[in-house]
């Protein structure tokens, strides 16, 4: 290879370095696929072995890392516990915090789509970030 082809490369390498880092490429904490699981057993263990409790537990962007029904959950149990952790996610706070809040203050935001006034959610902390929410919700 010539030295004027290793010097092209080196430039344009050096080129899409710079416009990557000019963009501002970020840095988030978010909970592993692992740790989600091992909070969603956690909080089985909690009730009789997870007997009539579903487990959701979202990421920091609201998304779905683990879903668990437990046995003799109602059918509605695994959507209810994702929505609350959904809502808890949204708003950062607990759901029943913000069920609280918004019976009087932004009513409006009950109307959005996914969230529920519902108590159960409860954040995932690392310092002062929420980096997830995990709920449990018995039948």
């Amino acid at each position: 290879m010539s030295l004027s082809k290793a010097l092209a490369g080196a430039l344009v390498t050096s080129a899409l370095a710079t416009s990557v880092h000019a963009q501002g490429v970020i840095a988030e904490r978010n909970v592993s696929s692992a740790m989600a699981r091992t909070i969603a057993e956690a909080a089985m263990e909690c009730a009789n072995n997870g007997a009539g409790l579903s487990v959701a537990v979202v990421d920091r962007a609201g998304h779905l890392k683990v879903l668990i029904r437990g046995d003799g959950s109602p059918p509605h149990g695994l959507e209810l516990a994702r929505r609350k952790a959904y809502t808890a996610r949204t708003f950062r706070r607990s759901s029943l915090e913000w069920a609280k809040r918004s019976e009087t203050t932004n009513q409006a935001q009950r109307n959005l789509a996914e969230v529920i006034a519902l108590g159960g959610g409860v954040p995932i902390n690392v310092g002062n970030e929420t980096i997830a929410r995990v709920l449990a919700a018995l039948a």
